[in-house]
């Protein structure tokens, strides 16, 4: 299993995210996930996918968008033929509860989680991308809105997250620059005090997952 998990954006460090990339093309392939941020205006999403394909180009790679919602209530084997050929898939940040849902709806959290245990490609992303991966979000509401997901598809939030780390990474921690600094860092306060297993990050840091290797902060 091989993970880029950024506290914000590509961090300081997206060298080491694209190391462990499998080259199989002089410009890989990435799939762009942004239905963290699906409660925005049309306009407004557009201007953040336009975000990340600017950041991720300017690293060399080639990004696209994979967006959940066409995939939603179908099996999940079509987007896991979406995703397969991508050797990078890049997840943004937005609100964690909203895509938390997208992934179930479409299947995706199943797909994911069996080609990340193929070791099929490189999971990567920030905040929201990476928060999912805990085993539970409870907690994370203090900073994200469950109430958006019925706003954005009709549905309940879910609190389960993926499962794919045991603990949860609390991003934004200590940077003054990020509006949700200071309420992450309450988060992560109650976390300690009710013994939960997690791991804050600094914007610029990134934790890095390669195999059986111990995990790195970066």
């Amino acid at each position: 299993m091989r993970m880029y998990l950024s506290s914000f954006r590509t961090g300081d460090h997206p060298d080491e995210m694209l190391a462990l990339l499998t080259r199989t093309a002089a410009t890989p392939d990435v799939a762009v996930i942004a239905n963290a941020v699906d409660v925005l205006p049309d306009e407004e999403r557009r201007a953040a996918v336009e975000r990340e394909f600017e950041a991720l180009a300017g690293l060399g790679l080639r990004p696209s968008e994979v967006d959940l919602r066409t995939f939603f209530d179908q099996p999940s084997t079509q987007v896991a033929t979406a995703l397969s050929r991508f050797p990078l898939i890049w997840v943004r940040g937005g609100n964690v509860f909203v895509l938390r849902q997208a992934l179930a709806r479409s299947g995706a959290d199943l797909a994911l989680t069996e080609l990340l245990r193929q070791d099929a490609f490189v999971y990567a992303g920030y905040s929201a991308g990476v928060c999912v991966l805990a085993p539970d979000l409870h907690g994370l509401e203090q900073c994200d809105d469950p109430k958006e997901v019925r706003t954005a598809y009709g549905d309940e939030a879910r609190w389960d997250g993926l499962g794919l780390l045991d603990h949860v990474v609390v991003p934004h921690i200590d940077s003054p620059g990020h509006p949700e600094s200071e309420i992450l860092g309450a988060v992560a306060d109650r976390y300690h005090a009710e013994g939960t297993a997690h791991r804050p990050l600094r914007d610029g840091q990134a934790l890095v997952i390669d195999g059986d290797r111990p995990p790195r902060v970066r």
